[in-house]
């Protein structure tokens, strides 16, 4: 299959784990926080698809100046992200994702523009994807960077020192592969891992929502702030859960947020349980909360 020409297929996926590890068989990578993308560059056009192999190349004008690094037909793997204050703002990058307006569009690629993280190069006129990992990073390392594409930096053998730098900048997390691997399409692969910077918290049940045919319930989250029951989130557990049991016993009461007035069964807030999630939003709203214990 000529992957530049047919695209039809979605980039290599990594497989999760819990902690950092050191191992001289892997290299290391931030992982960033930003939509992942296939850029199809020639001299003459690039056309950017995401994960799921959509087109969005109209989204993001500004990443047609890749076409000007390239001499032949080129694939490139890597995250479309937005930086803000020195970091990648994912809130930001979102609303770009959801435009709809060209001229809008157009605006925010001069005033906020996107920057492409390549870590991977999979086509170069022929392709590259058999060639072991660390032969197509030789590869990609000729390509000059400019103000809307970087080469994503990685560090040999010592993926804890890096895991710990990671969660001192509260980054998103790290990325482990194995330096000999190939690039698979279309697949999952225990070759690619990665490792999230998860924080935990404990925060307050103020209410649930459940409904009879899903076998998890959603548990209402807040934390006391100024004397206040401040919304933060709402996490999934499975009904069958202890916990779970004991939050959907307690009776009713009222709803003691002070900025929550969507629905759900109201209960007081005496009982919490802990909770890892990436980051706070702008509006202080947990993202991807997994319960962890009570």
């Amino acid at each position: 299959m000529n992957l530049f020409n047919n695209r039809n297929w979605t980039p290599m996926l990594l497989k999760e784990i819990k902690k950092p590890f050191n191992n001289q068989n892997y290299l290391y990578e931030i992982k960033f926080d930003g939509i992942r993308a296939l850029i199809f560059a020639s001299p003459k056009k690039v056309r950017i698809y995401n994960r799921h192999a959509v087109e969005i190349t109209k989204l993001y004008p500004e990443l047609q100046e890749i076409k000007k690094l390239v001499s032949v037909d080129t694939i490139f793997d890597g995250e479309l992200v937005l930086m803000q204050d020195g970091k990648p703002s994912f809130r930001n990058l979102q609303m770009r994702a959801h435009l709809k307006n060209q001229a809008k569009i157009n605006y925010l690629s001069l005033k906020e523009s996107v920057v492409f993280m390549a870590f991977d190069i999979l086509y170069e006129g022929h392709n590259l994807t058999t060639k072991p990992l660390i032969k197509r990073k030789e590869i990609l390392c000729k390509y000059q960077e400019s103000d809307v594409f970087k080469k994503v930096f990685y560090l040999l053998n010592d993926g804890q020192k890096l895991y710990q730098e990671i969660q001192k900048l509260a980054l998103e997390g790290m990325v482990a592969k194995e330096i000999n691997s190939q690039y698979l399409i279309n697949t999952r692969s225990a070759n690619w891992l990665k490792i999230k910077n998860w924080h935990e918290e404990r925060f307050l049940v103020g209410g649930f929502i459940a409904k009879e045919n899903l076998a998890t319930i959603s548990l209402i989250l807040g934390e006391f702030k100024n004397n206040k029951l401040l919304y933060v989130g709402k996490v999934v557990l499975a009904k069958k859960n202890p916990f779970s049991k004991k939050i959907q016993k307690m009776k009713s009461s009222k709803n003691f947020f002070s900025d929550y007035v969507g629905p759900g069964y109201f209960i007081k807030p005496i009982y919490s349980c802990v909770v890892m999630y990436l980051e706070r939003t702008s509006n202080n709203h947990l993202r991807q909360p997994i319960f962890k214990e009570y």
